[in-house]
């Protein structure tokens, strides 16, 4: 069991890493003419923060998230080589 709780880990760490190194590429090829598509990127989340205030303490909540197209491409082939390994 403790294998497969493991490999969980390992796939989401794979993941993540996939989107922000892929989101980075995005970023990076929207300067160059032939690869604009690459950044075609959807904002999706909470637009204004929900707040809590419990009069000693206030909390916050805001979540946004900004895909492009090499982001997701990113978490594809992260998924590839971790199936690979």
């Amino acid at each position: 069991m403790a294998t497969r709780e493991k490999n969980i880990w390992v796939l989401l760490v794979f993941i993540l890493s996939g989107l922000v190194i892929g989101g980075l590429l995005g970023e990076l090829a929207s300067n160059v003419s032939w690869l604009w598509w690459l950044s075609y990127s959807q904002t999706f989340g909470l637009e204004n923060p929900i707040v809590l205030d419990l009069s000693i303490i206030k909390i916050t909540f805001a979540l946004m998230f900004k895909i492009n197209v090499a982001s997701i491409i990113g978490m594809l082939l992260a998924i590839f080589i971790y199936k690979k390994i």
